[in-house]
């Protein structure tokens, strides 16, 4: 019984690990990435399909991205969508591709970044944490209707603070290492 909430509980903590990991990735460093882009839609025949789905997308460069639509046709949409996302890009329109240049950071925008970027991380880790006290709930309630021992609750609540002590610390170092490459120039 134990080891399936132990089991549950290290499923979704690291379900919001891969969500943190997700979030950083569409923060934008400088540096050019085809993953910036991943978060885009485009009203592709009547549906919001990913941008990825309707074009090739590739970095020419450390500082530009490189979008080519499938559909010719979709080349003014797909400039569109990109200029009017949140990532405050400057699409520019060559032929049947369109070059997406990466502007410096200033200092004020990095440090705006990295609010956000600890902002959510500790939305992570409250996350990580409520998954715990969760689970230590459960485990109290099998301890009252005796279906635990209480060994068996110590046990498994020093494992389940072993993982999430773990994925705190990981949190922690994707944090660092996003930080780092915020201010990298």
């Amino acid at each position: 019984m134990s080891v399936t909430l132990v089991n549950s509980a290290k499923d979704k903590m690291e379900k919001s690990l891969a969500l943190l990991k997700d979030d950083l990735q569409k923060v934008r460093t400088g540096r050019a990435s085809p993953s910036l882009l991943d978060h885009l839609t485009i009203d592709y025949y009547g549906t919001q399909t990913p941008l990825n789905q309707v074009a090739n997308i590739t970095t020419s460069d450390a500082r530009t991205i490189i979008v080519a639509p499938w559909e010719k046709n979709f080349i003014s949409a797909v400039e569109k969508v990109i200029r009017d996302s949140d990532l405050g890009l400057n699409p520019a329109t060559l032929g049947d591709q369109i070059r997406v240049p990466m502007p410096p950071l200033t200092e004020e925008r990095r440090k705006e970044f990295i609010k956000l970027v600890r902002k959510t991380g500790e939305g992570s880790k409250v996350a990580i944490r409520n998954v715990r006290r969760d689970t230590n709930n459960e485990l109290k309630n099998l301890l009252k209707a005796k279906e635990i021992s209480e060994d068996e609750e110590r046990k498994t609540q020093d494992e389940i603070q072993k993982i999430t002590d773990r994925c705190v610390s990981e949190v922690d170092r994707l944090l660092a290492a996003k930080e780092a490459d915020l201010m990298d120039i």
